[in-house]
């Protein structure tokens, strides 16, 4: 897929596996450069918001005055959103309703992380489960399309019970986890195109089977229209209004709610550790970690040579990788067989299907121009 000479980025861990990374002369990266020149400066490590963050919260505490919750959040037992739910409810005094989006794949230790939270801060919360039948379906399709981003059919499932949950129930205001700290440097859309309905159907009537009656839908207008300006629902990312590190997070929850951290981000959950550990890695040559951990480098949360060394080993051990595979085929129903076929099979990029690409380039262009989106996107 991509024939340049290798090459990677002096100052944190991205390389010519993003087919259109740039280089200064000095052999930084446009990814560092982004985030130098872009996204520090108005950022600063949250650590001169404070005033920003207490008028947040006056608002919405104002808004959720006389009702049973001012908030909504998602909960899945990764860490960014299970540092801001002790942090919103402990330090802040909000009352946010906690909802968990079941896509099936959650390891143990992402459910036990979701028990400590609640049970640790007194909380309830209420889970939605994604109609399997239908979602397995979407997964299978998107396996035979040959695309790299195998992680669509439950991260837009997740995106969209969401964002229905909050217009069903009147919620205005929403807590996310995304973050500057741990997220600053991103993932290249060819290794994870997003939020693509178009898409996602066009997957599904090649490959699919099964009519997507239940399963929820979420277009990008809806979501970035509709909901934004109609609804008046906002989206409030309150980690880059604090100093947010990710040890010291990790520590902090370990001693206040016995919190297990994991391995990697996003591996809480099964199918994305397969994905990202071994789909990705073996079949694309594209490594996850590499803007996930360039996101801590610049950070200054962990040193290049550290990461360095680290990427010298697969994403995760190969017995598990086998296992989680076998798992997965099982609950899939196929065989491992077919699966292999499928690894074998040429890959696929979105330009092989019906795209909103240009709508979502334009969409992001405009974001940036008003300063609402600050993070590469190609």
């Amino acid at each position: 897929m991509n024939q340049r000479e290798y090459r990677i980025c002096t100052n944190c861990v991205m390389d010519t596996s993003d087919s259109l990374i740039r280089f200064d002369e000095n052999g930084m990266c446009d990814h560092c450069h982004n985030y130098y020149e872009s996204i520090l400066p108005g950022w600063q490590h949250g650590m001169n918001s404070a005033a920003e963050l207490e008028k947040i919260l006056s608002v919405t505490k104002d808004y959720g005055k006389d009702k049973t919750f001012d908030c909504l959040m998602g909960i899945s037992g990764g860490l960014d959103s299970s540092y801001l739910a002790y942090t919103a409810v402990k330090k802040w005094g909000l009352r946010p309703k906690f909802i968990s989006i079941d896509t099936h794949w959650n390891l143990p230790v992402a459910d036990e992380n979701i028990q400590k939270i609640t049970e640790g801060l007194g909380v309830e919360i209420e889970r939605i489960t994604v109609d399997w039948p239908e979602q397995k379906d979407l997964h299978k399709a998107f396996l035979k399309s040959g695309v790299p981003y195998q992680d669509n059919p439950q991260d837009l499932a997740i995106f969209a019970a969401f964002y229905n949950y909050a217009e069903e129930n009147n919620f205005r205001y929403i807590l996310n986890g995304g973050n500057h700290s741990t997220e600053c440097i991103r993932a290249p859309v060819e290794w994870t195109h997003f939020n693509d309905m178009a898409q996602l159907r066009d997957i599904h009537r090649q490959f699919g089977t099964v009519p997507l009656k239940n399963y929820p839908l979420l277009g990008f207008f809806k979501k970035n229209l509709y909901y934004r300006y109609i609804k008046r629902i906002h989206i409030i990312k309150a980690l880059d209004l604090i100093p947010y590190n990710k040890q010291e997070a990790i520590e902090t929850l370990g001693r206040e709610i016995s919190y297990t951290p994991y391995q990697h981000k996003h591996y809480e959950n099964r199918f994305t550790r397969f994905y990202e550990g071994y789909w990705l890695y073996n079949k694309f040559g594209f490594d996850h970690r590499r803007n996930h951990y360039s996101s801590l480098i610049v950070t200054k949360q962990i040193s290049r040579d550290e990461v360095l060394e680290m990427l010298r080993n697969p994403p995760y051990d190969e017995t598990l990788a086998m296992e989680d595979m076998d798992f997965i085929c099982e609950e899939l129903e196929m065989s491992k067989d077919e699966f292999l076929r499928l690894m074998q099979q040429p890959n696929k990029t979105w330009q092989d299907y019906r795209s909103n690409k240009t709508v979502i380039e334009f969409a992001i262009m405009m974001g940036r121009l008003f300063r609402m989106e600050k993070r590469n996107y190609r």
